[in-house]
Order: structure tokens, then sequence, then C-alpha cells
């Protein structure tokens, strides 16, 4: 009798450790890679942690310029690219990397000079014709030179002007957005960013906005998923899932709501009727 009784809560001991060692569903990880600014302005870290409670996926984030974000997805690196590039996105998609491309968000790009202005740009609304002055003035202009998207706003905007720049007064710093606004700050000299890195950083620097509101210097981001039948590893399913909530009305209105400083960086793509044509 008293055997049975010690054999009950070894029994009931032994119930329980094995609900405990019932199998939990395995959180499923997909990479992400994408432009610095994306990464730089905290967007991400903002809008990605409501994802992951949403749908149990982890977004690992491979933030690098956007020339080397589709190079990365090429090599099957990555499961989905979010860029801001879109001559480059197309090439991408055309090649047969990349699949059911879809616009996100945009914001705009500005050029940034130290208050003295030797250049005389301030208040233009012609990019173009602010490079020229800065390349007749020789003024000092650092690029990212790193083929990202805002390299590539820059050197769209050089062919306009029909300038080839080269000299000691066109630097390339081979660097992210945010440690090129450090360095143009630190040689007193213009720079071309996108809106949202520059208000993550401008308590980091003593660089002026000095030319604006260009149509030429709108910037879209586009979002696109690695194509499966190029590179069969990767997770389509979950990149599409990234997909789809960046672009519904959850995503889109987390997008709009994100501030810094109380400035809103991003405007989602559903509000972008009117302002730029929309190309599928």
């Amino acid at each position: 009798m008293s055997g049975r009784f010690l054999c009950l809560p070894v029994l009931v001991v032994l119930a329980c450790a094995g609900c405990k060692t019932k199998a939990e569903p395995q959180k499923v990880t997909i990479r992400l890679a994408t432009t610095t600014s994306t990464e730089n302005s905290g967007l991400l870290d903002y809008l990605l942690p409501a994802f992951e409670r949403e749908t149990a996926i982890h977004v690992q984030v491979l933030a690098m310029g956007t020339g080397q974000a589709l190079q990365v997805a090429r090599n099957g690196d990555c499961d989905v690219v979010l860029a801001h590039a879109r001559k480059a996105e197309d090439e991408f998609v055309a090649a047969g990397f990349g699949v059911d491309r879809r616009d996100v968000m945009y914001n705009d790009f500005i050029i940034l000079g130290p208050g003295s202005d030797p250049a005389k740009i301030a208040g233009l609304k012609d990019a173009a014709e602010a490079f020229r002055r800065i390349a007749a003035a020789k003024s000092v202009f650092c690029s990212r030179g790193d083929a990202s998207g805002t390299h590539q706003k820059e050197k769209d905007i050089w062919r306009v002007c029909a300038i080839q720049p080269r000299g000691q007064w066109y630097q390339e710093t081979g660097k992210g957005m945010g440690e090129t606004l450090i360095v143009a700050d630190q040689k007193r000299g213009y720079v071309l960013s996108d809106r949202g890195t520059f208000i993550a950083f401008r308590r980091k620097v003593d660089l002026r906005v000095l030319v604006e509101g260009d149509p030429a210097l709108t910037n879209p981001y586009g979002i696109i998923a690695v194509n499966p039948a190029k590179c069969p590893h990767v997770n389509h399913e979950a990149a599409r899932k990234l997909i789809d909530w960046l672009t519904s009305s959850t995503g889109q209105r987390m997008i709009a709501e994100f501030r810094l400083e109380g400035e809103q960086l991003f405007f989602p793509w559903s509000q972008a009727t009117g302002r730029m044509e929309r190309r599928e």
C-alpha cells in the first residue's frame, strides 16, 4: 500500500516533465538585405518587432548600399531586398533574380553643405544647377562612391550636368550615408543625402539643408523577393509575408507614424498618388 503511494509523485513528475518537453514551433528567420538609410534612421528597429510578433518570423537585417544589397541577393545570400534605386531594381528583376517587386515608401534626397556655402547654392530648386556650381567653384564634394542608391542618384545628376567629377575637390568615402555625413562635416564639404539619415545624424554634424524640393530628388523604396527558381534555398514564403505586411494597411500606417525628433522620415507608397508615376 505504501509502495503505491510512493510511486504516485514519481508518475506526476514524469507526466509534467513530458508536458514541458512538448515540441514548440521553430522560429523562422529570413535575411533582409537593405540600404543603410532604413537602418540608420531607426525605421527597421521600429517596424520589424511588430512584424515578428504578428508572424513569428524573425528578420535578420543586412544593411549596406543598394548596389551591394542587390549583389548579395543575386548570390542568393538573402531572401528579400529593400532598395532605393529603381533602375537597378528593374534590372535585377528583368535578369530573373527577383520577383514580386512592390513599392513600399518614399522620401527625398537633399543637398547639404556648410553654412558658409562657398558655391552659393542655398535656396536652389534645381539639383543639377547646384552640382554645376559646386564643380565650377571646385568646392569639396563628398560622394559615397559605393554604388548605393544615393550614389546612383548622385551619378544621375552629374550626367544631367554633363560633368565627370574628378580632382581633389571630389572625394569618395566608400562609406555608408551616416559616415559620409560625418566626413563631409569634417571637410566642410557638400554632400547628397537621403533626408531620413540626415535627420538621424543632424545633431552629430554641422551641415545645413541647402537644396531641396527638386522632383528629381524624389527617393522611392521598393521591396523584392529573391527568385526561388534561381535560388531554391531561399525562404520565399516567409519573404512574401514580409512584402505583404510592409505593403498592408498595417505596415503602411506604421511607416506613416514613424517619427524622429517629431519629423516624419518616410511616407507610405499608399500616399504617393499624384506625386510620382507608379510603375508596376
